[in-house]
């Protein structure tokens, strides 16, 4: 019984030694980093409170970043194809994709339009809010007459 217990014992032995050598010299994931400058287009002046979200290629949300006073944001990622939406309340969303290489920068720059006839959500919010607070207006004093 002892000899097959410290032959087992070898065995494992051997089999994780092979498993962490393996580990050791297997290429750890490489990675870039992506730059995004966000201005507004009209003025080139930057857009500071924007909102950037970087997906997969499968559409799964990686990063959500907010670039600096500057316009600017920066994150390391995996290489490999991405996809970079970056959307403001004020101004149409523009998407773009973008490769990853690693070592390498991905700088991406990003011109905002401002949206056409205030269809902001923050427009269309306040528009749904003053058109129902004058339909119960209107409600309230049917009952009143």
């Amino acid at each position: 019984m002892q000899s097959v217990i410290g032959l087992l014992a070898g065995v494992i032995s051997i089999v994780g030694g092979t498993y962490s050598l393996v580990k050791f010299f297997e290429p750890s994931p490489s990675f870039g980093e992506v730059v995004a400058v966000v201005r507004e287009a009209r003025t080139d002046r930057p857009v500071p409170d924007a909102t950037i979200e970087i997906y997969t290629r499968e559409n799964a949300l990686v990063t959500t970043l907010a670039p600096a006073g500057n316009g600017r944001a920066r994150q390391p990622l995996k290489e490999g194809p991405y996809r970079l939406r970056v959307s403001h309340p004020r101004f149409g969303a523009e998407v773009r994709q973008i490769q990853v290489l690693s070592g390498q920068t991905a700088e991406v720059r990003i011109q905002l339009t401002q949206r056409t006839g205030g269809s902001s959500p923050l427009g269309s919010a306040t528009r749904a809010v003053t058109e129902g607070a004058g339909a119960v207006e209107r409600f309230i004093r049917g009952f009143r007459l």
